[in-house]
């Protein structure tokens, strides 16, 4: 028997034997068999590397069951430990198996030394998750080795008294400035008569914190009341408000002004020349469709006449355009075009009043003389 056919032998043996998966490789018996012409022998490192390593989990498995069985003896709350650690060594085992199953069934291509992307990786993660578990398993085992020989009993409370400085400091800070605590030893100082169901009462204190605060709003209470009710410099929320908007409107003024083109429904104004040409230009681009080239009308209304649907000065004609009114085919620009091109367009639309279209559409709407 050559090298690589032992090999292969011996990694379906133990995929079979050593793994809860195995079933699944079964099913998978259709996989094109390897096409591998030489030993790969990095395949084989890998695969004797995984198999060493799951070898030493089985074994540091056994060695925590052991001491687990003894701690559960001598520390009956050690059971849940047990139960908990074999499940995890037995999910962890299963991973392991049905990651070695999924490699031992791959076509293979000379990617990484002969294996394919896919197999390098998977190889490579089984050997990481194995590495992972066998840390996880000899951290618990030492834990449960310590607990089992007594190396980690609490010490002595007299052992364990603070010593940092920096913790003293708190713990003075805390009594003088946040809870002012009696300790427990001098509470009888403090004992009242009260006796409620056997519960006894404290006159412990009130926290300094708590009376800090107290005393902040009994100030702020005289300073309110000065500055509104008796020096009358504070300002009521109505007064608040008003100049509120006052102060609104001056920078809504100073931001007009400072802005230019600023142009809506309210002040827009007649264009200049070169105004009117743009928006001739795009007048032509999307709104011939329906008003024709000559401004005669078509599908939408006659613009050249004095009747208008909806009001023919410069802010009804800019409203119509920003709004549109969708109900009667008429969309809205304001997505399309910007303030001084809706501007402009409008200025086009005025310039066209009381010129001679071709084939003119009858007047609709009310007569509208500006």
């Amino acid at each position: 028997m050559s090298l690589h056919n032992g090999y292969a032998y011996l990694k379906k043996t133990a995929v079979l034997l050593l793994l809860p998966g195995a079933s699944a490789l079964a099913k998978g018996g259709g996989v094109a068999p390897s096409s591998r012409p030489d030993t790969n022998w990095l395949e084989i490192m890998l695969f004797f590397t995984a198999i060493i390593l799951l070898a030493v989990i089985w074994g540091l498995g056994q060695s925590l069951l052991i001491f687990s069985r003894h701690l559960t003896d001598k520390q009956r709350k050690a059971a849940n430990i047990t139960i908990l650690l074999i499940g995890l060594f037995g999910v962890n085992t299963t991973a392991v198996g049905q990651a070695e199953e999924t490699v031992a069934t791959m076509v293979q291509t000379n990617n990484y030394g002969g294996l394919s992307e896919l197999e390098f990786y998977m190889l490579s993660g089984v050997i990481v998750l194995e590495v992972i578990v066998i840390l996880f398993l000899a951290f618990m085992a030492r834990r449960t080795y310590r607990a089992l020989m007594g190396l980690d009993e609490p010490k002595p409370v007299e052992e364990t008294e603070i010593s940092s400085r920096w913790v003293e400091w708190w713990n003075r800070l805390d009594r003088h400035f946040f809870t002012r605590a009696i300790p427990v030893e001098q509470e009888a100082d403090v004992l009242l008569d009260h006796d409620y169901d056997g519960i006894r009462e404290l006159d412990n204190a009130l926290p300094p914190w708590w009376k800090y605060g107290f005393y902040v709003t009994v100030v702020a209470a005289f300073i309110y009341v000065f500055n509104f009710h008796l020096f009358g410099t504070g300002k009521n929320p109505e007064q608040e408000y008003a100049a509120e908007m006052a102060e609104g409107r001056k920078q809504e003024e100073l931001y007009k002004a400072k802005t230019k083109d600023l142009v809506d429904e309210n002040n827009v104004t007649l264009a200049d020349a070169a105004g009117i040409a743009a928006g001739k230009a795009l007048y032509n681009q999307s709104c011939v469709a329906c008003h024709a080239t000559d401004g005669g009308g078509g599908i939408g209304p006659n613009l050249t006449d004095d009747h208008w649907i909806h009001g023919g000065g410069m802010n009804d004609i800019y409203k119509t355009i920003k709004l549109g009114y969708p109900e009667k085919g008429m969309q809205s620009w304001q997505s399309v075009y910007n303030p001084v091109q809706m501007k402009n367009l409008v200025s086009f639309v005025k310039s066209m009043k009381g010129t001679k279209p071709a084939n003119p559409k009858e007047p609709q709407g009310e007569p509208f003389s500006k």
